[in-house]
């Protein structure tokens, strides 16, 4: 499998492209609407077809770039049917699967950070991927004060659909802030300092209540521009 890591440095946003080296088709996970440009020619170079982009989650942070990779590249974006976002073209549920050439990427409900989080699992050359949205970051998780969000759900998404996976499954986060760029399963059980060790609901859920963090900046923006794909802030001029 072809698989790209790639980086936004102003929202320390991580995007994936995944894709069968033999049909060419693609996945693109978590686009930032800035660097759609950099994807599309990348995407280009490798000679490949994109037919879904896809988010973990309506974002808070940064504006997504699957509507207007929708509309260059004709692929199909999607997120969590419970997110209500009406402009996707895949309302995506628990268990889905969609397939990119020989491959299928997997959608577990992660909820907790936001109400409509997911994690995607991959299985390639023998070796397990997920994609875990800010439900896991590496060594920490996303914030749970907004967006529906909730920690003890967050909690029980983790550790029944994430640390349920092998314990060399690779953890590939939507955000880092501390350098990482992956992670396993086995690691975050053990080290994480907030949801590792089969930490308890309370304990966990008192560290989140402790948390005391800022209002994300771009929040305002954010949120009603990847309710309405990214494009909202495309026909703003801005």
């Amino acid at each position: 499998m072809l698989f790209k890591q790639l980086f936004d440095q102003d929202t320390w946003t991580y995007t994936y492209l995944l894709a069968d080296a033999e049909t060419r088709e693609a996945i693109i996970i978590d686009s930032v609407i800035e660097q759609v440009d950099r994807d599309l020619k990348l995407i280009d170079e490798l000679g490949l077809k994109l037919i879904y982009a896809l988010d973990t989650h309506v974002h808070a942070d940064h504006v997504t770039g699957a509507g207007t990779l929708r509309e260059r590249t004709g692929a199909q974006s999607g997120v969590a049917a419970v997110a209500g976002v009406s402009c996707v073209d895949q309302n995506l549920e628990h268990g889905q699967k969609l397939s990119f050439g020989s491959y299928e990427l997997e959608v577990r409900s992660t909820p907790g950070h936001t109400s409509g989080c997911l994690t995607f699992v991959v299985q390639a050359n023998g070796q397990t991927m997920a994609f875990t949205g800010d439900a896991l970051l590496i060594r920490g998780c996303g914030r749970t004060d907004f967006q529906q969000g909730d920690s003890a759900t967050l909690r029980n998404s983790v550790y029944s659909e994430i640390f349920s996976l092998p314990n060399n499954t690779v953890v590939y986060p939507a955000h880092d802030y501390r350098g990482h760029t992956t992670s396993t399963v086995g690691e975050e059980k053990a080290h994480n300092p907030r949801l590792g060790n089969n930490i308890s609901e309370e304990k966990f859920v008192k560290i989140m209540d402790e948390l005391n963090l800022a209002y994300p900046k771009r929040i305002d923006e954010a949120l009603p521009a990847n309710l309405a794909c990214g494009l909202k802030i495309m026909e703003a001029g801005l």
